[in-house]
């Protein structure tokens, strides 16, 4: 019998500076390390002090990865936006993806971060799209 995975996605508002390239590389360099220990996958768009997440994995430790976000002084005011369970993985291959906001996804991207909830799929979608538009190898 296949494992079950879940998908979580969610929202939150930084609490640190989006706009410098330093912090935001240790916090994706900390997650890929973190994620591929524990064999979760995801991607992460961060934009207008806004994060935006899919992670994926094995439901026990997502719910460990919840508790961690929840103590996490980075961001506030997270907003579980959809988990269910997946067939298969949209981002197999990378513990950690950084979505690149290119001028074509902002105005989406913008209104899926800050608007009304939106499809979980959608965001899927959108992610995946600036993962693969930017060329990221999967690990």
């Amino acid at each position: 019998m296949p494992t079950r995975i879940d998908r979580l996605v969610y929202r939150s508002v930084a609490t640190m500076p989006t706009d410098a390239l330093i912090p935001l590389a240790e916090l994706l360099g900390e997650a890929q390390r973190n994620n591929e220990r524990v064999g979760l996958t995801g991607a992460l768009a961060v934009h207008g002090g806004r994060f935006l997440q899919v992670v994926e994995g094995d439901p026990g430790t997502l719910d460990l990865l919840q508790r961690r976000l929840a103590k996490d002084g980075r961001h506030r005011d997270i907003e579980v936006l959809g988990r269910q369970p997946i067939e298969r993985r949209a981002f197999d291959g990378w513990s950690m993806a950084s979505a690149v906001i290119t001028p074509s996804l902002r105005p989406e991207l913008e209104t899926l971060m800050s608007g009304m909830t939106p499809s979980t799929d959608r965001i899927v979608g959108v992610l995946l799209e600036a993962v693969e538009t930017a060329g990221q190898v999967r690990a």
